[in-house]
């Protein structure tokens, strides 16, 4: 089994790479299991940009496969935010469930047909010195008007596909359309064309 270090110390997030990874044949190690401390600055302008810098910060620090995930909401109706600041939007030292009510707050006068959404994960995964594999994942859907569902974490229960919060649906619903599940399922395709080369 191939070992990837997810450069994340989100334990929700990991806990969604190793999720969707394992079935694939790939096992996770977590920043902890190979006792790594680090914080990257995330100051790019795209998230494949942030995942970049993620990889090579981790991969730069303990020279093993690294795997990592940049991901955000866009929102039509807020020009595309908070996009790239996503995990940072309302100003520092906010939780998930404060940048999610300030989200609503925002949006509380923009009508049904005009919530239009979208999640983007961007994948970075450097296997050795030469070889970096990107790609990416979107799963669009709408914001709800409140929070629904006690699952997931972030924006997962204000965003809506098919009706239904992504913190609505059991984990194997959410990995099978979610925009990280998409990201990593073409990881998977590009890793098993470099293993065959």
């Amino acid at each position: 089994m191939m070992k990837l270090v997810a450069a994340t110390n989100n334990q929700k997030k990991l806990r969604e790479i190793s999720r969707i990874l394992a079935p694939m044949g790939f096992g996770v190690l977590s920043l902890k299991d190979i006792g790594l401390e680090i914080e990257v600055e995330e100051d790019a302008d795209s998230f494949a940009g942030n995942a970049r810098l993620k990889a090579q910060a981790v991969f730069e620090r303990c020279n093993l496969p690294t795997v990592a995930d940049d991901s955000g909401l866009c929102v039509e109706a807020l020009g595309g935010a908070p996009g790239v600041y996503s995990a940072r939007y309302g100003g520092p030292g906010l939780n998930d469930q404060e940048r999610t009510s300030r989200l609503l707050d925002e949006m509380k006068d923009v009508p049904e047909d005009k919530r239009g959404a979208k999640f983007v994960s961007a994948i970075c995964c450097i296997l050795d010195r030469s070889t970096m594999l990107e790609c990416s994942g979107e799963c669009c859907g709408s914001i709800g008007f409140a929070s629904a569902g006690e699952g997931g974490f972030g924006y997962d229960p204000v965003f809506l596909v098919d009706g239904k919060s992504y913190s609505e649906l059991s984990a194997e619903e959410k990995d099978a359309i979610s925009h990280r599940g998409r990201a990593l399922r073409n990881l998977r395709e590009l890793l098993r064309g470099y293993l065959n080369d």
